[in-house]
C-alpha cells in the first residue's frame, strides 16, 4: 500500500523559534560549556590564590557559574512553592451518600482542662 509522507507544502509540526531556542540551550548548557566553565572556576582559584584578582571578582564569575548552570532547577523549586501545575487537575466529586453521615462519630465537647497550656495561658474556669 502507499504511504503518504509529509509534504513540503505541510506546516511544520514543530516551531522553529522552540528549536532556536532548545539549540541555544543545548549549546549554554551542553559538555562544552560545562567544561569551560570548570576550567574557568579552577583558573579564578588559581589566580585568587595567587593575589592576582581581587575576591570580589572571583566570587562573581564563580555565583554566575551557579546561576547559569543551577537555573532549570532553581526554575522548578520556584515554581513547585508558588503551587503552579504544569497540567491541571481534574478531580470528579461524587456527591456524599447519606450512609456517609451515620459512619461520623459524633462531635464531642472540648474538655475544660488542657495539661499543654502554658502557665502563661489563663485557664477556664473549672465548673
Amino acid at each position: 500500500m502507499y504511504s503518504p509522507a509529509a509534504s513540503l507544502t505541510d506546516p511544520p509540526t514543530d516551531s522553529p523559534i522552540a528549536d532556536g531556542v532548545n539549540w541555544i540551550q543545548g549549546v549554554a548548557l551542553g559538555t562544552t560549556a560545562t567544561t569551560v566553565a570548570i576550567l574557568a572556576v579552577a583558573a579564578i582559584g588559581l589566580l585568587m590564590l595567587s593575589g592576582r584578582l581581587e575576591l570580589r571578582r572571583g566570587i562573581t564569575v564563580v555565583i554566575g557559574c551557579f546561576i547559569l548552570f543551577g537555573a532549570a532547577g532553581t526554575a522548578t523549586i520556584l515554581t513547585n512553592v508558588a503551587g503552579v501545575d504544569k497540567q491541571p487537575s481534574r478531580s470528579v466529586s461524587t456527591p456524599p451518600s447519606p450512609q456517609s453521615d451515620q459512619l461520623r462519630p459524633p462531635a464531642s465537647e472540648p474538655a475544660a482542662y488542657d495539661p499543654y497550656a502554658g502557665a502563661s495561658v489563663p485557664q477556664a474556669s473549672q465548673r
